[in-house]
């Protein structure tokens, strides 16, 4: 987290630097470098405070995910299994949910400038739910890596909690700025290619894990404590 916070520190420098900035900066200038840099990092930290205890915590007293034959098993015969942890595929899976915080920092950094003083009321807007976006999800990804890595049981419901509300904030954002007025039409154009994008690969990750939540021997052995019949 120390190489993020340096390398995200000198990204929103140079985001600021290179901004078309009119008047003097205030905290509303730099408040969302300061939530974009320092969101993920006390998200991670509450998560691991969260979670210490992670494959410790109860099961859910239904289970959503019926497919196949399962029997249930307890924690400790569970931990005993080879299959249990979060390795193999998994890996590619957690590595994923974080590297989605860089690239949507990225996609922040490149398509919102700094703002200073008086803007146009879709800027403004535009500003609010682009910076809610990249703070909100940042921080839920970075907490369903740390689930994902410490074994708790509701991960696999609270990655698909995360790409529902992945989605609905794409939505929202195509929304609440095209509700304002003097979008210029350049502006809308990038922004829908952009949410566009976001919510295809939101759909992409639903079609390439879901399967995987669903039918995954490590999966079922490590999050639901059970093993194929």
């Amino acid at each position: 987290m120390t190489i993020w916070v340096g390398v995200a520190i000198l990204a929103c420098a140079l985001r600021v630097a290179v901004s078309p900035i009119h008047s003097v900066p205030d905290l509303s200038t730099f408040l969302p470098y300061i939530l974009l840099v320092g969101a993920p990092l006390a998200s991670m930290m509450l998560a691991l405070h969260w979670f210490k205890n992670g494959d410790g915590l109860p099961q859910p007293r239904t289970r959503l995910a019926r497919y196949g034959r399962w029997r249930n098993v307890e924690r400790v015969e569970a931990q005993q299994h080879p299959l249990y942890g979060s390795n193999g595929i998994m890996v590619s899976l957690l590595v994923g949910m974080l590297l989605n915080v860089p690239v949507r920092a990225l996609e922040y950094l490149a398509a919102m400038p700094a703002i200073a003083g008086n803007v146009p009321l879709w800027l403004s807007t535009l500003r609010f739910v682009m910076t809610l976006d990249v703070v909100l999800l940042s921080s839920l990804y970075t907490i369903g890596f740390v689930a994902g890595l410490r074994r708790v049981p509701l991960f696999p419901r609270l990655l698909v909690a995360i790409w529902l509300i992945d989605i609905v904030m794409q939505l929202g954002i195509a929304t609440a700025v095209a509700g304002t007025q003097g979008l210029p039409g350049q502006v809308a154009r990038a922004l829908h290619a952009l949410l566009d994008g976001n919510v295809k690969k939101v759909l992409i990750s639903v079609c390439l894990w879901l399967p995987y939540l669903l039918m995954s021997k490590r999966v079922n052995v490590t999050f639901r404590h059970r093993v194929e019949v």
